[in-house]
């Protein structure tokens, strides 16, 4: 199973003119089966969608019924032991917390690789690598 990182919800949902291609992409990634996300991804998925603001904010029951749709995908819960193997993550890779937790709610459900565009693309995190499904196509190449 790939990993998805929030921003790959915020894209299939995204209705701005200046996003429609990383939108479609997103779009198809999601027909998969075989992807997994965690709550932390969820949460933060409803917090983006509907912040005030934002040009095509979600209303609040709109935002709801995408991340039950979401919860297709098996989601890892924020745990103890996620967090304390975030803290080790944070330190080792100098990463923020919320992207290492991103990395070990992966880790936790089997999960060899992240799909996101906020995590630096080919990087290895232990044994979890990152890849930025929104390169052009002439980046995939190279």
């Amino acid at each position: 199973m790939d990993f998805v990182d929030t921003n790959v919800l915020l894209y299939a949902a995204s209705t701005a003119s200046e996003e429609k291609e990383k939108a479609e992409i997103a779009r198809a990634l999601l027909e998969r089966e075989d992807l997994c996300l965690s709550v932390q991804v969820l949460q933060e998925f409803y917090v983006q969608a509907t912040r005030a603001g934002k040009p095509d904010a979600m209303m609040h029951d709109q935002a709801i019924l995408l991340v039950e749709s979401f919860l297709r995908y098996p989601a890892q819960e924020v745990t103890v032991s996620l967090m304390k193997a975030a803290f080790a993550t944070k330190r080792r890779f100098r990463i923020s917390y919320w992207d290492a937790a991103i990395i070990e709610a992966a880790r936790a459900l089997g999960s060899r690789k992240v799909l996101s565009e906020d995590l630096n693309d080919h990087q290895d995190y232990g044994g979890v690598v990152v890849e930025n499904p929104f390169r052009s196509a002439g980046e995939r190449a190279t």
